[in-house]
């Protein structure tokens, strides 16, 4: 048969009006899986299924209607049908306005459905026991997919510029990545981990990153079914980078129907900085950041490469308002050593953040954190984090910052409220579950304390953090069994102090000291140095433990080597109240009581209760020891009295607050045991 006869015989047989209207009827089938069977939770293996039947059927369809004809007479094997018999008009013109119908009617019900779905969706999906929020979506750990492993850090930052930019979006629920970054990447349990995280939908990726090159790819999940709502691949230059992440982060509130705001949008499109070594030495800084450790170590990493990045771009914004956010805090928390140089340094970082871009809500945290931190200035860093609202409407920071305030102020059930809301933000973020167990145990609510510190060893089996604050909070109840065998557990790094004090003080309140004494002797022949002033703080406890033993002459010199070293660290930290506090009880056992009492009347000056009411009680704690020590026991019960009578940190290791429990084990305090007072105050309650 030559080709014009082919070409004429499937006319005739009508193989290209059936194979027209299979495209067309297909099309319409894929449209309604793809749009409909998400709205009715379908999962999306059967869409796949779907797409390939249809395509599996087409080449059937066109050989049916090769062989068969359609005559008066029925369907019949084209070669038992005479050659005058053709297809009847009627019958053909039927098939196609069937058709014709056909897809009008499901065009028209798609088109229903989109409506109904963007117009009349609830707010809420789930069952009314557990509602969530059908725009809200947690970004998954992206896959490293490189070749270098070593470039983890660089898919983590990826997956946290484009979950940054989402949780700049008002209109979005987007979870905090220090509650999603120790899942794995592509999980199979998606339905459980978002209802983990509270979420409806689930953002995965991966990261290939080689030379200049690098490729990423992303997919948008409807948890409930495991079904696929949007994915894209992206192949870039490193430096263009950036506009990937603005443009997965607009394609996702696209897809999830959130409103964007004109500054918004421009805002998750902008660059932070057009210097890629710059982005990478961020990158890295972020990471610091993001590990579980609350430890020196990490700090100084951080410190490190943001200030790193900001010498190669110094037009880097949101760079110095990190770098100016973590010397704030670890000048608060001394895990940086608390000099004027370094609060200088968070000021100017924070201030040439703001000056660089008013509009940066990470400045305005900064400052907040600053002003709180290392000035206490509490009014003035309230308002700098409610500015930074309007700019970080999905930050979990800001309302735990807040809820420090609160703590600070003394506004317990505010604060309360604000750690609650930062939860719901960020529910798995240990670092956070840790703040509000803190906060418990500044209220010596120790069940409540504990019930967090067992969703952090949830998520985190075996957190030395965790296992420290349960087993002080065992010590502060008078359960050393329990507090001995959680500590049976903790392993702590030479940068970890309080782990390393909260064993020593366990050995001290179970009178055995010579178990402990050889391992702090060999931590400090070759210290930390990143701790800076702690390791004198770690000596004194040195000397604590060989006095508790017996041994007053090796006590005495452990005494006189902290103090030294604890003296050279005063000069640059004047207003280090830790550190007067440290000289304070060293001073005390050295017999030098003038010292010792200036020292921690100074300290309280500088951190009282009217300034900090949570913090302010740590100075009276010192007070009330050094009392006892130099022989004032009338001063020490009266400042017990009061310790004991409301809520505050305590001052040492873990700021365990002092308990009549503790009070009846610590050895500072037994030449108390015989006063009334004393017999009152620990007296278990009935």
């Amino acid at each position: 048969m030559n080709p014009g006869k082919f070409f004429a015989e499937l006319k005739r047989r009508h193989v290209y009006r059936v194979a027209a209207a299979y495209a067309v009827f297909s099309w319409l089938v894929v449209q309604v899986a793809t749009q409909v069977f998400p709205f009715f939770d379908i999962p999306n293996w059967i869409i796949r299924l779907v797409v390939l039947l249809l395509v599996l059927g087409f080449p059937m369809a066109v050989v049916l209607s090769w062989a068969f004809e359609i005559t008066p007479e029925g369907i019949k094997r084209e070669g038992d049908a005479s050659p005058n018999e053709q297809r009847t008009r009627p019958a053909a013109h039927r098939f196609t306005v069937t058709i014709i119908v056909l897809a009008a009617l499901i065009a028209a019900g798609l088109m229903m459905v989109r409506f109904l779905h963007s117009s009349a969706e609830p707010e809420k999906v789930g069952s009314p026991a557990t509602t969530v929020d059908s725009k809200s979506i947690a970004v998954l750990p992206f896959a490293n997919l490189s070749e270098e492993k070593a470039s983890a850090y660089f898919a983590e930052g990826i997956q946290d510029e484009i979950l940054t930019r989402l949780s700049k979006i008002a209109d979005l629920k987007v979870i905090s990545r220090t509650s999603t970054l120790r899942y794995q990447a592509a999980p199979v349990n998606l339905p459980e981990i978002a209802q983990q995280l509270g979420v409806a939908n689930i953002l995965e990726g991966s990261v290939q990153k080689q030379g200049n090159q690098v490729r990423v790819n992303v997919q948008l999940i409807k948890a409930a079914s495991d079904s696929h709502l949007w994915a894209e691949s992206y192949n870039r230059k490193l430096t263009d980078t950036f506009a990937v992440e603005g443009e997965v982060a607009k394609a996702i509130a696209d897809q999830l129907r959130a409103h964007l705001s004109g500054r918004e949008e421009q805002v998750i499109a902008a660059k932070p900085t057009d210097n890629p070594d710059a982005y990478d030495a961020y990158l890295r800084a972020r990471a610091y950041t993001l590990k579980t450790q609350n430890t020196p170590a990490n700090y100084l990493g951080a410190q490190k490469y943001f200030r790193e990045a900001v010498r190669l771009d110094p037009k880097f914004a949101l760079s110095w308002a990190l770098l100016s956010y973590v010397d704030a805090r670890g000048y608060h928390t001394t895990n940086l050593q608390p000099t004027v140089a370094l609060r200088e340094e968070a000021r100017q970082a924070f201030e040439t953040a703001l000056a660089l871009d008013p509009n940066l809500g990470e400045g305005w945290v900064a400052q907040g954190y600053y002003n709180y931190g290392c000035v206490q200035d509490f009014e003035t860093a309230m308002r700098c984090y409610e500015q930074a609202r309007q700019f970080l409407p999905n930050s979990s920071r800001i309302p735990e910052s807040l809820a420090l305030v609160a703590r600070d102020q003394g506004k317990w059930e505010q604060c309360e409220s604000y750690f609650s809301e930062a939860e719901r933000l960020d529910p798995r973020n240990v670092s956070l579950l840790t703040r509000h167990a803190q906060f418990y145990i500044t209220l010596r609510n120790f069940p409540e304390a504990l019930r967090k510190l067992d969703q952090i060893l949830e998520i985190v089996p075996n957190d030395i953090d965790a296992l420290v604050e349960k087993a002080a909070i065992a010590q502060a109840e008078g359960d050393l069994p329990r507090a001995s065998a959680l500590l049976a557990q903790v392993h702590p790094s030479p940068g970890d102090p309080t782990a390393w004090e909260t064993l020593a003080y366990q050995s001290i309140l179970e009178r055995r000291p010579n178990e402990m004494i050889p391992q702090l002797r060999e931590l400090l022949a070759k210290p930390d140095t990143g701790v800076g002033y702690l390791n004198g703080e770690l000596r004194f406890w040195l000397g604590w433990l060989q006095d508790v033993a017996g041994d007053k002459a090796a006590a005495q010199a452990s005494w006189r080597q902290a103090r030294g070293e604890l003296e050279a660290f005063r000069a640059e930290q004047p207003d280090n109240w830790a550190l007067l506090d440290d000289l304070a009880l060293v001073s005390a056992g050295l017999d030098d009581k003038a010292a010792a009492l200036a020292l921690v009347e100074r300290t309280m000056t500088l951190n009282s209760i009217e300034k900090e009411a949570a913090n302010g009680m740590q100075p009276l704690e010192t007070m009330a020891r050094v009392a006892t020590r130099v022989g004032e026991p009338a001063r020490a019960l009266d400042l017990l009295e009061k310790i004991l009578s409301q809520p505050g940190n305590g001052a040492l290791a873990t700021g365990m607050p002092l308990t009549a429990a503790s009070l009846r084990l610590d050895p500072t305090f037994e030449s108390l045991g015989t006063n009334a007072r004393f017999q009152k105050l620990v007296a278990p309650k009935p």
